[in-house]
């Protein structure tokens, strides 16, 4: 049987006169008089049927029972379309298929929801996602994604890089996220890990001799769930021995530009900017900035060490940003409410009315050198964060990135790309009492802090790397600690005993101990270089089968219960408890 000459979406004028064969599913049906006209679609796009009951009388019978969703084989003959009938809206629209033959291959039963509905609840689509996955936007994503993958292979292979796969069951790691853990029923108490990422196995790789390595890989981590992480996770996995930055930064500069290029005909300018980790938090409040508009941050700790203003003069750290927008008192309560949610005990401010007066509850406190430095046009505000450095940050880069979407500063048709740099190797953790390492424990000391990164780790910098598009960090890599000894004193330094070491590591310290080359790479994550590429604001709608925000899948139920006979392979017992407070896991 021949289903089908050509995609629905395919057909075009130089068709006309030549008989086709289509099939897909009906997107619409309508009824005139006698006629009946069927927009049958697939992933191509839409084809329109005509059913002409003194042409075809048995096909336009047969076509006055389709519903929508019906799947459908038509065979007939390609004619040009009335010129008032040209639809210029889809690129089949000067032509349609003048049906002889009409075949019901499947039918479908009432839909939950019509595919040109908006605002279907998330949990409806996930539970009928085979139906979702047919909305034009999701055709669409789905699609875009593919191209995608496939230009970062073209550029990968092109860069002499090899694709080698890693072990999904593999040895549970500390990485940042917790792992997911499963049960060995061959060695019973014993677990593997879901990988959080191919770190380690990876630099066995260049060590073991492929000295350009990478992979389209499946990450796993544990972690609770935002619109913009998922459970489950796809990233371009890349490692090289003898690491050379400038190329590596130009490989995937020209991937991301081969990318947006084939996905969006989009030409990006590269190479892309650079800027060091302390330039992007003290202009931006963030190592991810979003270049597509102003309101940078500005200091003013030296100008207001004397300030009879206590909350300025006592502050360890004073900065502020200047909006082209004189607030009102409302607005800034508003404003207000939104630095409180980042950590802030209030929001000082200045406001400059049209006639260039001051007005503001602190400005009887400031001097006229201050104010002076303050100053702005008339119709501005400023707006002022005081306290310790890392929440001064952060307060003002959640406060620019607020303003930026209220006050329409964004531009959404540019593209901004920029290198973050110098990352600081550790950040103290307060729950834990102790050192952490900021990207993870195999990153690189920047040169220079080979020797004192353990001595001073607050200030050590570390040899990392992260490329941040339109505000949002869509890959990030280092070079690695390729010293058995180097490699060991940063476990010290986190804390891990000699022994912890051994157990969790033993196996990479043996490896570093037996010629490994220098190396170093990075990773993207496609889904969120989906989330940029598409402009879509939720992970799942880039993803074909994802979790919701309760990491539970609604479609099929997972996760789901297993057989006591099961869990007694395994050597596990569940308790009652915790399957109360897990509840159902399905629909």
């Amino acid at each position: 049987m021949n289903w089908r000459d050509l995609m629905c979406g395919e057909v075009r004028s130089e068709h006309v006169g030549q008989r086709l064969t289509l099939a897909g599913w009906a997107d619409s049906r309508r009824d005139h008089g006698g006629l009946v006209f069927v927009d049958l679609r697939d992933r191509t796009g839409i084809c329109q049927l005509v059913l002409n009951p003194e042409r075809a009388p048995e096909a336009a019978r047969k076509a006055h029972a389709v519903r929508n969703e019906f799947v459908l084989r038509a065979e007939g003959e390609v004619v040009p379309r009335a010129p008032e009938a040209v639809n210029p809206n889809i690129a089949t629209g000067e032509v349609e298929l003048q049906v002889d033959a009409l075949e019901i291959v499947s039918t479908s039963t009432a839909l939950p929801f019509q595919l040109d509905e908006e605002g279907v609840d998330e949990t409806l689509r996930l539970r009928y996602r085979w139906l979702d996955l047919r909305r034009p936007k999701m055709q669409r994503n789905i699609g875009l994604r593919s191209r995608l993958v496939s230009a970062i292979r073209r550029t990968m292979e092109g860069g002499g890089f090899l694709e080698i796969e890693t072990p999904i069951l593999f040895k549970p790691t500390p990485e940042g996220a917790r792992d997911f853990i499963v049960p060995s029923r061959l060695q019973p108490g014993r677990f593997f890990a879901l990988p959080q990422s191919p770190q380690i196995l990876k630099q066995l790789l260049v060590i073991g001799g492929f000295d350009r390595y990478f992979q389209i890989a499946r990450c796993f981590r544990d972690e609770d769930l935002r619109a913009d992480r998922v459970q489950e996770i796809t990233q371009l996995d890349v490692e090289m021995a003898f690491p050379d930055q400038e190329f590596l930064f130009a490989l995937m500069e020209t991937m991301a530009r081969n990318v947006w290029r084939d996905c969006l005909g989009v030409e990006l300018d590269i190479p892309f900017p650079r800027m060091s980790w302390h330039e992007a938090d003290a202009r931006y409040g963030s190592d991810k900035p979003d270049l597509r508009f102003g309101l940078e941050i500005e200091d003013g700790t030296e100008q207001t060490r004397s300030s009879e203003f206590g909350v300025f003069a006592g502050a360890p750290c004073v900065r502020f940003i200047r909006v082209p927008q004189a607030f009102s008192r409302a607005e800034l309560d508003r404003l207000e409410e939104v630095a409180k949610e980042w950590g802030a005990r209030g929001l000082a401010y200045l406001v400059w009315d049209e006639e260039g007066e001051v007005r503001s509850p602190i400005a009887k406190f400031l001097s006229e050198e201050e104010l002076a430095f303050f100053r702005c046009d008339p119709g501005y505000s400023v707006l002022f964060a005081a306290d310790e450095p890392p929440m001064v940050s952060r307060v003002l880069g959640a406060l620019r990135l607020h303003l930026g979407r209220e006050l329409r500063l964004v531009d959404e048709e540019v593209w901004k790309w920029v290198w973050i740099t110098d990352f600081p190797m550790f950040e103290w953790s307060e729950e834990d009492g102790r050192w952490a390492a900021r990207h993870h424990p195999f990153t690189r000391p920047a040169p220079g802090f080979e020797e004192t990164f353990d001595q001073d780790p607050a200030n050590a910098l570390a040899h990392a790397y992260d490329l941040v598009g339109n505000g949002q960090e869509l890959g990030g890599g280092s070079f690695r600690i390729h010293e058995a000894d180097l490699q060991a004193r940063v476990f010290s330094l986190l804390q891990l005993s000699p022994e912890e070491q051994r157990t969790k590591f033993g196996f990479l310290l043996d490896a570093l101990a037996m010629g490994a080359p220098p190396h170093g790479g990075i990773a993207f994550g496609i889904d969120r270089m989906m989330m940029v590429l598409a402009r879509e604001p939720n992970l799942r709608d880039v993803i074909a089968f994802p979790k919701n925000q309760a990491g539970v899948d609604p479609m099929s139920g997972a996760p789901s219960e297993v057989e006591e006979e099961q869990l007694r392979e395994l050597g596990i017992e569940v308790r009652a408890e915790a399957r109360q407070e897990s509840g159902p896991g399905g629909r």
